[in-house]
């Protein structure tokens, strides 16, 4: 099972977590994002493009903590998988995740799958779907980008 990973953050210097998401090939997906940031850390950037895009799933709202919890509830439920890999573009995406989780659950393996995506492909689902730096929108982009591609067998 691939989970495409994807986050938010301050800043490249003062990087703290603003949102995560998670997307699973099955479709499955979990998104948070922090109450409890401090946006005054946040570059130009950050305030331009990310800050406006947050709060549209007013229920995925958590502090640290709670964010912590509910993704580490929500990667039990794939236990029973035999190969479990969180696939990511940017090493500073994985560093972020377990930073949150302090450790990643036994049985998952990361993944940079950065030289496998379509460009092609992630610039149709954002001309179609929107969100580019909303790191839900920017999960799914990576899972569409890449199709079927067998990341397993391109280590």
């Amino acid at each position: 099972m691939r989970v495409f990973v994807d986050t938010e953050f301050t800043d490249f210097i003062e990087c703290d977590l603003i949102s995560i998401a998670l997307v699973a090939d099955d479709g499955r997906e979990f998104y948070g994002e922090r109450s409890d940031f401090d946006t005054t850390s946040c570059s130009e950037f950050v305030r331009a493009a990310v800050l406006p895009q947050l709060g549209q799933f007013p229920d995925r709202i958590f502090t640290r903590d709670a964010l912590r919890m509910a993704l580490l509830d929500w990667l039990d439920q794939f236990a029973g998988e035999s190969e479990r890999m969180l696939c990511f573009d940017y090493g500073g995406d994985w560093e972020l995740l377990c930073d949150l989780v302090d450790e990643v659950p036994d049985g998952w393996r990361a993944f940079h799958v950065g030289g496998l995506l379509d460009p092609h492909r992630t610039e149709a689902y954002f001309r179609e779907h929107g969100g580019r730096h909303h790191s839900l929108s920017d999960a799914r982009a990576n899972r569409y980008s890449i199709g079927d591609v067998d990341v397993a067998s391109s280590d």
